[in-house]
């Protein structure tokens, strides 16, 4: 038996089981508790397909015809003619689920006079059988296509494409088109225009009243304090990153603690925080009145503090973007501008400024989506000014409860993301910012003009010691009975959260969200590592049609914003075909592809220093691309697995614009958790939780840093330099 057919069999076998044994349609309770197999034979939600045909369900009659003509084409000889069949029966079984399962739903059609043509019974979300069917369908495609000898006839590249395009329609794509449409619809599913022209002319989303004094529209605050984040984290992130570069302070490694601090704090945590510092009962407000009998008021509520919050916040991610940037200038171009008699300022804003163009783009672009994402400070700081994020929240699940109105803010909100994430583009389109070539640059960076290096280490000075002192409060205030009224030492607040006794167990009120948090999180992270490595290995080293487009696809899902991606799984997965609100399935997934661009960028960066030699070798000495990718790239790419598994655990606990929609009584994460017992005043508890939480995935990461280890390029030993192996047993190793 061929390796072609054995796929062929595999795949089809998988659809027969998923047509003639498993149940085709939603199990509520779930499909791995498998208590649905004492009721499997009395219950018909529980049929397979082929038994459901009694039911009146001839929506599936086709799908069963083109599994049998499949098996039919089993028994024809792999050929180019039997490979083309295959494809078209792949296209046709994927286009026919697709829209049966959107056409029909609980109650029939959903296309207004199609049972004036047919009349069929309506229908619940897929199950585990219509998964599988899908699945063969998109197996025959691929395999297909291998057959007909596309991209050399390698299988696995086929299958792997066929399957991340799939994926990203479903949870990318297929979220966008329901957000959009229900826009258009009112409670009972009809098509009309009134929520659309009753919102989207609304004042409240656009006057210009602050031009003469008055109050602008959401969408004009939520644009401007987008535009202030972005410029205020990138100033930031550079200036910490030109102090831990190009300065001698003996703080460098503090100065990277210190930023990366922030990106394993709950977002929310450090609003709350500067409300107890800087809120109407601060101390510090209260000892700037005593002193100099000023009277801030609220200030800390509205735009300045949401901006302040989140600075603070997102002030780490833009120096992790930069670093890698300002260490990349070429110091021979900056020696050179000097030895033409150029002085440090005119070298550092002609030469290594403009060669940092790049990194400041996607610095200021990242805060940019971030602060347009951002859920947690806006709700805790916002006061009567809310912003984008919190208008679409409150338009889901406030009093108003209006899902054409969410559905409208979101779209504002995505248009304002996708036009910055395209003008990045296309700004930085067409020109070339290379500084490191093949040949070996020894120069060493040039130093910082004195008046600019005093004024980084300055700020940077001023940023390390006000962030220390913000965390400082942060666990202190986990320690005392009433932040600011009562500083009694106490460890009640912790207790609350993480009680623990021998007679009563977990008795705690945060260990539920926590246990479900951390079970989300460590499933999660593996899969966004996985799923963006292998898109960055197809981008990298594969050639096929639209890799352009499939690129830009993935990536976009990182310009949109949490808020709307919430929304757009709400919308998406609330309904037949793909009905997985409630579940845990759905928080995952929405981590996953909402976190696999960083992976994929960190893999396409790390791969590109990878020689594509290696993989030619690996396939020469008769290895396959699988096995290439799983023996020879892989432990090449220790460092980007390490980044990608990082930073998903981490987006994963402390995410709350998508999740806040998302989780339910049983899946509640630790996030949306924390958000409620804010609401509820109980700030101590809150932030022992979050106290927690910080202290466990700082654990995490190390273990995560243990478990996935360091690279290795070639032997060393303490005799001499790397030791090359011998070709006999890496061609072995490939083989088998």
């Amino acid at each position: 038996m061929t390796g072609e057919t054995r796929r062929i069999d595999v795949a089809l076998a998988a659809g027969g089981a998923g047509l003639l044994v498993l149940p085709w349609y939603h199990i509520r309770s779930g499909f791995w508790e498998f208590d649905w197999l004492g009721a499997f034979l009395s219950d018909d939600r529980l049929w397979p397909a082929v038994a459901q045909l009694g039911q009146g369900r001839w929506q599936l009659l086709p799908v069963l015809a083109l599994w049998l003509v499949a098996l039919a084409l089993r028994l024809r000889q792999p050929s180019a003619a039997r490979g083309k069949a295959f494809v078209v029966l792949g296209l046709a079984g994927l286009a026919w689920l697709a829209f049966e399962g959107m056409a029909i739903g609980l109650r029939g059609w959903a296309i207004p006079g199609a049972d004036r043509l047919i009349a069929l019974a309506g229908q619940p979300a897929w199950g585990a059988g219509a998964i599988l069917a899908l699945a063969m369908f998109a197996a025959l495609f691929a395999f297909g296509l291998a057959e007909r000898g596309v991209l050399k006839g390698d299988a696995f590249v086929l299958g792997a494409i066929t399957a991340l395009v799939l994926l990203v329609i479903a949870f990318v794509g297929y979220p966008l088109y329901a957000m959009f449409l229900s826009a258009f619809q009112d409670f009972r599913g009809n098509f009309t225009l009134d929520g659309v022209s009753q919102n989207i002319a609304d004042p409240a989303i656009w006057r210009l009243d602050c031009l003469v004094g008055g109050r602008c529209g959401v969408a004009w605050r939520t644009l401007f304090l987008a535009l202030c984040t972005a410029s205020g984290s990138t100033l930031m992130g550079l200036v910490f990153a030109l102090a831990a570069t190009r300065t001698n302070t003996r703080f460098k490694a503090g100065l990277r603690l210190l930023t990366v601090l922030p990106i394993i704090t709950p977002p929310f945590v450090i609003g709350l925080a500067l409300i107890m510092i800087m809120g109407r009962a601060g101390f510090v407000t209260q000892g700037i009145e005593a002193i100099t009998g000023w009277h801030l008021g609220r200030w800390i509520y509205g735009l300045p503090g949401i901006w302040l919050a989140q600075v603070l916040s997102f002030t780490p991610i833009s120096f992790l973007v930069l670093i890698g940037v300002v260490q990349g200038v070429s110091p021979s171009m900056e020696e050179a501008s000097q030895t033409l008699r150029s002085d440090r300022w005119r070298t550092f804003t002609k030469v290594s400024l403009p060669l940092m163009a790049p990194g400041l783009a996607n610095a200021f672009l990242i805060g940019f989506i971030e602060s347009m994402a951002d859920f947690g400070n806006p709700l805790i700081l916002g006061g009567n000014g809310g912003v984008l994020s919190t208008d679409i929240f409150f338009a889901v699940v406030g009093a108003q409860h209006n899902p054409a109105r969410a559905a409208i803010l979101a779209l504002i909100l995505l248009c304002f993301t996708l036009s910055a994430f395209l003008a990045q583009r296309f700004w930085l389109s067409g020109r070339n910012f290379s500084t490191v070539s093949g040949k070996g640059d020894g120069g060493s960076h040039a130093r910082l003009p004195r008046g600019l290096e005093i004024a980084v280490l300055t700020l940077a000075g001023v940023w390390s010691a006000f962030t220390l002192f913000l965390y400082g409060m942060i666990f202190f205030g986990s320690f005392v009975k009433v932040w600011g009224l009562d500083n009694t030492l106490t460890l009640a607040h912790y207790h609350a959260a993480f009680g623990f006794s021998l007679a009563g167990g977990f008795t705690g009120v945060a260990w539920n969200s926590f246990w479900t948090t951390m079970g989300i999180a460590i499933l999660a992270a593996p899969l966004t590592a996985f799923v963006g490595l292998l898109t960055a290995w197809l981008i990298v080293r594969q050639r096929f049609p639209g890799k352009a487009l499939f690129e830009f696809a993935i990536m976009l899902s990182f310009a949109i914003p949490g808020t709307v991606i919430g929304i757009s799984y709400v919308s998406a997965f609330n309904l037949p075909p793909l009905q997985m609100t409630g579940t845990a399935m759905i928080l995952i997934m929405c981590f996953v592809f909402r976190n696999m661009p960083v992976g994929v960028r960190g893999g396409i960066a790390a791969m590109s220093q990878i020689d594509g030699s290696l993989d030619e070798a690996s396939l020469m000495l008769g290895g396959s691309s699988a096995r290439t990718l799983r023996k020879v790239i892989l432990p090449l790419l220790r460092p980007a697995i390490l980044a990608a598994l990082v930073y998903s655990f981490v987006r994963a606990i402390t995410s709350i614009s998508a999740v806040i929609f998302l989780v339910s009584a049983q899946y509640n994460m630790a996030t949306a958790y924390i958000v409620g017992l804010v609401e509820n005043g109980e700030y101590g508890v809150a932030i022992a939780y979050s106290s927690v939480l910080i202290v466990v995935m700082m654990v995490v990461i190390g273990g995560f840093q243990l478990l996935v280890g360091e690279r290795r390029i070639g032997r060393r030993d303490a005799r001499g330099p790397a030791t090359p192996r011998p070709v006999a047993p890496i061609k072995e190793e490939i083989a088998t």
